[in-house]
């Protein structure tokens, strides 16, 4: 998380200072913009921590060890696979919950199931998708990406279990 940050913070000073090179008209409209987007997504993202936190506390230990674990199987893959695709807000709800759920001992096949899930198969996407690009390429291309999450939670079993890390 610290990389991360860091990371963050010079990326954000090299494009305030670009901004700023740009001159005081594109410097203040970038920040009117970032307050914006800002106001938008701020209120989404604190509730979706919040969500994660009581999810974490909530969950009883037995359903993740029976459901979520690294021993829960494809039962385990195949939920993960359906709780990506209705998870309403995609990554900025499913990532602080995947968090918590890691931390609470849900297995890397599940949450790679479900990232993979969330970020392909979002149910949510598909009325923006249409929007721009018509339903014939959006059915064409949740067809072809449903099996996509359970490849992906499959071949994390397979190398855990070959490389004895599970």
């Amino acid at each position: 998380m610290k990389l991360t940050a860091i990371v963050f913070v010079i990326l954000l000073t090299g494009v305030i200072f670009y901004a700023w090179l740009q001159g005081t008209e594109t410097f203040t409209l970038a920040w009117k913009n970032s307050a914006r987007q800002l106001m938008g997504f701020a209120p989404i993202l604190i509730m979706a921590v919040i969500l994660a936190a009581f999810a974490e506390t909530l969950m009883p230990q037995s359903f993740i060890e029976n459901w979520l674990s690294g021993d829960s199987g494809f039962k385990g893959i195949l939920l993960a696979w359906g709780a990506g695709i209705i998870t309403p807000g995609a990554g900025i709800v499913g990532m602080p919950l995947v968090a918590s759920l890691y931390k609470a001992g849900a297995g890397l096949p599940v949450i790679m199931t479900y990232l993979t899930s969330l970020a392909t198969l979002s149910f949510i996407k598909m009325p923006i998708e249409a929007g721009f690009y018509g339903w014939k390429i959006t059915f064409l291309r949740v067809g072809v990406s449903l099996i996509l999450p359970l490849i992906a939670g499959g071949l994390t079993h397979l190398y855990l279990t070959v490389n004895k890390l599970q």
